[in-house]
């Protein structure tokens, strides 16, 4: 497990659970929606219900040097969770977890959240949704709709206290956000949502740049299979 948890410390950007409270009218959506809902149901949320297993590789590319990646097989229903990381695989059920998982499910758990976002928004019910603004955006500095997403000190996963400043076009598809680490003011990290595909008819941002790096957070060997 000492190699499994030395090559984990990349992935500690993100982690948390969502909730959501507040209302907006766009475009084609109904208005007693909230806007974690809005914006769940336009990356495909309908469909969710009959996921039967998700994989995907994680994977940060710096420059010209290519990512590894982390590999995930998650079955959803069952919560089993399979990680390869070179040669070494982790399997185990996040209802049944003892210690020898933390290092492994603080990893699936930052992955996770990248990769389902919007999803996450309405999963999550410990965290706070404001409502929505026009905002600047830190990378396009175009003018689009904004939440923030926040979690209480008490109740934020692996990382409590942080704060996630969503920007999010008409069509509700997310396009950029700020994460910033124990809600500071000052943003820690902004990436772009882009190269959006459908899987399933769950529309998945692949790439996740920054605007002052030659640097990707990307997805992949991404699949979902349908019950």
């Amino acid at each position: 497990m000492r190699s499994i948890t030395t090559l984990l410390f990349c992935a500690v950007l993100l982690t948390s659970c969502k909730s959501d409270k507040s209302n907006s009218t766009h475009k084609g959506q109904d208005k007693s929606l909230s806007i974690a809902e809005k914006i769940a149901n336009a990356h495909g949320y309908e469909n969710w219900k009959n996921v039967s297993e998700v994989q995907f590789t994680f994977k940060v590319d710096r420059d010209s040097v290519k990512g590894k990646g982390r590999n995930w097989v998650w079955q959803p229903k069952s919560d089993n969770i399979t990680l390869t990381m070179g040669e070494e695989i982790i399997t185990y059920k996040r209802s049944a977890m003892d210690s020898t998982h933390i290092a492994a499910d603080r990893a699936f758990v930052n992955d996770k959240f990248w990769l389902f976002v919007p999803f996450q928004l309405v999963w999550d019910t410990s965290a706070n949704v404001s409502d929505s603004k026009i905002a600047l955006a830190p990378i396009s500095q175009t003018d689009m709709q904004m939440i923030t997403l926040s979690y209480p000190d008490d109740r934020g996963g692996y990382t409590p206290g942080d704060a996630y400043d969503i920007y999010f076009d008409d069509n509700y598809l997310i396009r950029e956000w700020t994460f910033r680490k124990g809600n500071s003011p000052e943003p820690t990290l902004s990436t772009t949502f882009e190269n959006y595909q459908d899987f399933k008819g769950i529309k998945i941002a692949i790439d996740h740049k920054r605007p002052d790096a030659n640097w990707n957070l990307n997805f992949a060997d991404v699949s979902v299979a349908l019950e």
